[in-house]
């Protein structure tokens, strides 16, 4: 169905949520209409946090908000609608439009996989009606569902729409881009140039799959690499607890601006135990680019005084290569955890692939590789 129309239907004026590409026409529409706008869109750091923003929302000015998110998202919502939300506590309505990947007898990733069978059953178990939106749904459907939720939100209870891969329409384009100028995955082929066999965990999204396909096309194996294919913003806390535990080894971790602004608390944890082994990289492209280029704040922030303020000993940014590899060289000797910033272009290639082996099979490699 047209996303104009369900929105039309719901009659919300606020909207927050983390991007996702199972919602690419109603982010692409959001973005065209408000853009990023203080009193009707919001992009926030991840699902809890535009939870709690929609909640004040709410509160000032007893209006009813949308969340949109993908599903994976769900579990950053529990704890704000069991103890905030939830009519037991303050009753504080709101609408939920959850991207459903992983959805069971539709292919996806591994990472989605469990997620998706677990998705309507957590939202019920959390007291929140569902309503699941395929392409088949009609606007007729859509309005008769809601006249029930109006009715469930008037109690101060929370409702949410399920959407199938595919279900929502948008006719128009959103081209995302930013200033920078070097390309991701040229980064993270410097970074491999530089590493050698040094353990690298990366974070979730293209960067991954381009690390997988730089290891192929050098020649080389991946059982130097975690990938971590899933749990958006937990890759730098992955690389801390190895570093810790193998302070023999140069552990790097090849971050995202989205996910570091996800669980940037994990900044604060790294800074206080200040592993002299790690490198903690953040390719900055100020987007989330793997579910479709919609903007972060990242453009806005100074990550370099965030690293230092949380106790990094060492921090740069970088925009250039000949920058790149100098700091990248230096870090592989200094003996202190260092942070670099990478500022990053907007794109990958059409044709990136995904990894050829199980995350299991990942897994299995990286841990036998830590002891040898």
């Amino acid at each position: 169905m047209k996303v104009k129309k369900l929105l039309e239907v719901i009659g919300a004026e606020f909207y927050t949520g983390v991007p996702d590409s199972q919602l690419k026409a109603l982010c692409d529409y959001l973005m065209n209409t408000y853009g990023i706008d203080k009193k009707h869109h919001i992009i926030a750091s991840n699902e809890g946090n535009c939870t709690a923003l929609a909640a004040g929302y709410h509160l000032a000015t007893g209006k009813v908000p949308v969340v949109y998110m993908q599903n994976s998202g769900e579990g950053n919502i529990i704890n704000p609608v069991a103890s905030l939300l939830n009519d037991k506590v303050y009753a504080i309505p709101m609408v939920f439009i959850i991207g459903w990947r992983g959805e069971p007898g539709v292919h996806d990733e591994p990472q989605h996989i469990y997620q998706g069978e677990v998705t309507v059953k957590l939202m019920e178990d959390m007291g929140i009606k569902t309503f699941i939106v395929s392409k088949e749904t009609t606007d007729t459907e859509i309005a008769e569902v809601m006249k029930d939720f109006n009715d469930i939100l008037a109690k101060g209870k929370n409702v949410a729409f399920i959407i199938r891969k595919g279900a929502l329409e948008y006719d128009k384009k959103v081209n995302y881009t930013n200033s920078n100028i070097m390309v991701r995955e040229e980064i993270i082929q410097h970074i491999v140039n530089v590493t050698g066999k040094d353990p690298i965990i990366s974070t979730t999204g293209k960067a991954s799959r381009e690390l997988f396909e730089i290891r192929e096309a050098n020649g080389q194996g991946h059982e130097y690499d975690f990938l971590t294919v899933g749990s958006m913003g937990h890759s730098s806390s992955i690389a801390l607890g190895v570093a810790l535990n193998k302070p023999d080894k140069k552990i790097w971790c090849i971050d995202g601006d989205g996910a570091v602004l996800m669980h940037m608390g994990a900044m604060a944890v790294l800074g206080a135990n200040s592993p002299n082994n790690l490198v903690h990289i953040v390719i900055n492209n100020e987007a989330h680019e793997t579910v479709g280029g919609m903007p972060t704040v990242a453009g806005s922030l100074d990550f370099v005084a965030i690293a230092k303020a949380c106790g990094y000993p060492y921090a740069v940014c970088v925009d250039n290569f000949e920058s790149l590899n100098k700091e990248l060289n230096l870090a592989k000797k200094r003996n202190e955890l260092s942070f670099i910033e990478v500022k990053c272009s907007i794109g990958a290639r059409a044709n990136l692939g995904r990894p050829t082996t199980t995350a299991i099979e990942n897994k299995n490699n990286f841990m036998n590789y830590l002891k040898k």
